[in-house]
């Protein structure tokens, strides 16, 4: 399965649907697309942006197309003319007519009544017409073929084996026409919209706000990096859009990163099946509230009104309010079969009847459902399909980007073809691999010496945040650059470099989920007291285990200026506490139980004093009072805080640059590694010197 943001060439594809708000929002665990932003919404995107996976329907090439047979909902469409395999019509009045040819979409307006030529279901069966009395435009003509028959190369047309570097698709309709499979994923589109009864055509009004529309096209690739199909997506400009007038609200909730590692690792704790599916042109699915009025789609214009636009009955990609009107009916729909949504992740769905239990976690139009009755399950599938068009991809496999490789013990989830793309992005692809991803205690300031790309600085910067839902190792590093995304140096860009050669030689690096009899929480807390040299602030991190699995991880910069190490190190432990609290939440409405009470470790003793004992009151009063919730999270035994030495605190890792030895042996603890089933070449070796 592939996955791809429309709209910007990124790569944080996986943001691909995050919807546009009214207000920016960013959520901790969820990196993003390519803008800079921490998987924000664009997706990725893309993105960020809708999409799927869908494969072909079988319809004939168009150039091969029997004209007298009609599509399934009446829509007519006369593609370019291909050398070799012209249609008789084609060639007479070749040169003549440029453009696009008259399209009928089966929609009738309001009062139309079929004439008596029409059929009975009062489809337009448009008749033969000469080609020198057919004024309207065709697309142009296809290219000419080169020896041997085959279509010259060009930038929409690539080679099946190898997809790296991403191509990227056609810019526009005039482009694509010129090419079978663009035409050919462009007939699937419109005939989706048609069956799925998107719009109807009315008389063009001018007190109306008329959203434009525009083609968009992506090809989708395999997680091998091979050519999966071309995909070619009709979109609402809803940048055109009017607040309050054309739409409301449009925020759309996405699963947490974390709710996912926390799933996986249940299931294979109880050995469940992970299940994947997609949901075909999901925001069709969605009922509009608001009305919105589009111009007709390039290339598809019906010939009998021309100048009439198309009033819409659903939701259609690119609208602001299409994710929040998808999942509002998918969520209706799946409550009316007795699941309920989890308070602590609104995307996750649970279902729990006597003994059955299945959990249910939707991205957009990706989900992913595992339980412990199989055959459940398999009726739950069918119940979906029945309602809404979903493709059954089976077992996990590939998901937002991620590869999922199963192993004897659990799994192994990595993003190796999206670590190659960055690269390739960068041009480092063919760089010197080194083993750390930033210079042993280095902190980045400001400079004046501004970097002259500021727009590729973001880019990658975006990309190695969506990279690091399997990669903690580079946490750390990528929140440090992160920092200078408004005014980024040359200094930070070199920074960027450095990350940059170390995922060369660590592209097949993930995290590695094996089984474990119970749920046991515990966390590792710490603190860099004042490392930022321009603001003086500390750096906090820590890192979650259900043990033996790594499921949540951060590392921030604490909002306020700390007067002690004692002070950022409570701060971090308040954070940490906050999450741990987060998880519990959650597995409580998992129905998994906690066997004890969870475990936070620090290596700073004045703040475990703090937070068991009230006395030090003296020594804590300039800490915000919120921040003393550690103390009675404490007395009520909702988490315990021990003490661990500072060389066996693997939160380190998130908080400053460490020595070489130091990196590996934190790394080797988070469960990070090379891919067990991997056979590349070229990574380096942990005994490689700089």
């Amino acid at each position: 399965m592939s996955r791809t943001t429309y709209g910007s060439e990124s790569f944080a594809n996986p943001n691909r649907h995050r919807c546009r708000t009214t207000a920016t929002t960013t959520a901790a665990a969820d990196p993003t697309a390519a803008a800079g932003s921490s998987i924000k919404t664009t997706s990725a995107a893309g993105n960020l942006t809708g999409n799927n996976h869908h494969s072909h329907d079988g319809l004939q090439p168009p150039c091969r197309r029997n004209h007298n047979q009609h599509p399934p909902s009446g829509l007519r469409f006369t593609p370019p003319a291909v050398a070799g395999n012209h249609h008789p019509a084609v060639d007479q009045n070749l040169g003549q007519d440029r453009g696009r040819r008259p399209v009928n979409y089966g929609h009738q307006p309001i009062g139309f009544r079929p004439s008596p030529e029409e059929g009975n279901d009062g489809h337009n069966v448009r008749r033969r017409v000469p080609p020198r009395q057919q004024r309207t435009r065709r697309p142009p003509p296809c290219s000419q073929p080169g020896r041997g028959g085959q279509s010259p190369p060009s930038a929409f047309t690539t080679n099946t084996t190898n997809a790296s570097p991403a191509i990227a698709g056609p810019k526009g309709y005039k482009s694509a026409a010129k090419h079978l499979d663009w035409v050919h994923a462009m007939d699937e589109e419109i005939n989706a919209l048609n069956l799925n009864d998107t719009w109807e055509l009315i008389p063009r009004t001018s007190n109306k706000n008329i959203v434009g529309s525009k083609w968009v096209f992506r090809i989708k690739y395999k997680s091998d990096g091979t050519i999966d199909r071309h995909k070619a997506r009709l979109v609402a400009q809803g940048y055109t859009q009017v607040p309050g007038f054309d739409f409301t609200f449009t925020f759309s909730p996405v699963v947490k990163a974390a709710t996912i590692r926390i799933v996986i690792t249940i299931a294979i704790m109880r050995k469940w099946t992970l299940r994947q599916l997609d949901v075909k042109n999901a925001f069709l699915n969605g009922l509009l509230t608001e009305t919105v009025f589009m111009e007709q789609p390039s290339g598809y214009v019906d010939a009998r009104y021309p100048n009439h636009v198309c009033r819409l009955k659903k939701a259609l990609y690119g609208l602001e309010q299409a994710p929040r009107a998808w999942f509002q009916r998918f969520s209706d729909f799946l409550s009316s079969m007795g699941f309920t949504y989890s308070r602590a992740d609104t995307s996750l769905f649970i279902y729990c009847q006597g003994y059955s239990l299945i959990y249910l976690l939707v991205y957009v139009d990706d989900i992913i459902v595992t339980g412990n009755d199989d055959s459940l399950i398999q009726r739950l599938i069918d119940r979906i399909h029945k309602t809404f068009a979903i493709k059954d991809l089976g077992k996990l496999n590939y998901f937002l980007g991620l590869e999922v490789t199963y192993t004897d013990d659990g799994l192994f989830l990595s993003q190796q073809k999206y670590a190659h793309d960055i690269l390739f992005r960068a041009k480092l692809h063919e760089s010197k691999p080194i083993t750390t991803p930033m210079v042993v205690g280095q902190h980045l300031s400001l400079s004046r010496d501004r970097f002259d790309e500021p727009t590729l600085y973001r880019s990658l910067i975006g990309a190695l945040q969506y990279l690091t839902i399997t990669r903690p190792d580079i946490s750390y590093a990528v929140s440090t650059v992160s920092q200078f995304t408004h005014n980024p140096a040359v200094t930070h860009f070199q920074a960027v470099k450095r990350i940059l050669h170390y995922v060369k030689g660590t592209s097949n690096f993930g995290l590695a989920f094996t089984h474990a009899p119970s749920c046991d929480i515990l966390t590792y807390s710490d603190a860099d007291w004042g490392g930022c040299p321009d603001t003086w602030r500390s750096t906090s991190g820590y890192s979650m285990f259900l043990v033996p699995n790594l499921v949540t991880w951060s590392s921030k910069k604490q909002q306020t200026v700390a007067r002690s190490s004692c002070e950022s190190e409570y701060r971090a432990l308040a954070n940490a506490t906050s999450d741990v609290i987060w998880v519990t939440h959650l597995l409580q409405e998992l129905h998994i139980p906690i066997p004890r009470a969870p475990t936070i470790l620090s290596d700073n003793r004045s703040a475990l004093f703090i937070s068991s004992n009230p006395v030090a009151h003296k020594h804590a009063k300039h800490i915000a009072l919120d921040y003393h919730f550690v103390r009675e999270m404490v007395h009520l035994g909702r988490v315990t805080i021990d003490h661990i030495p500072s060389k066996l605190n693997v939160a380190d890792v998130f908080t400053k640059s460490l020595s070489r030895s130091l990196f590996l042996s934190f790394r080797s603890k988070l469960c990070v590694g090379p891919n067990p089933t991997s056979r590349l070449k070229g990574g380096i070796d942990d005994k490689h010197k700089l």
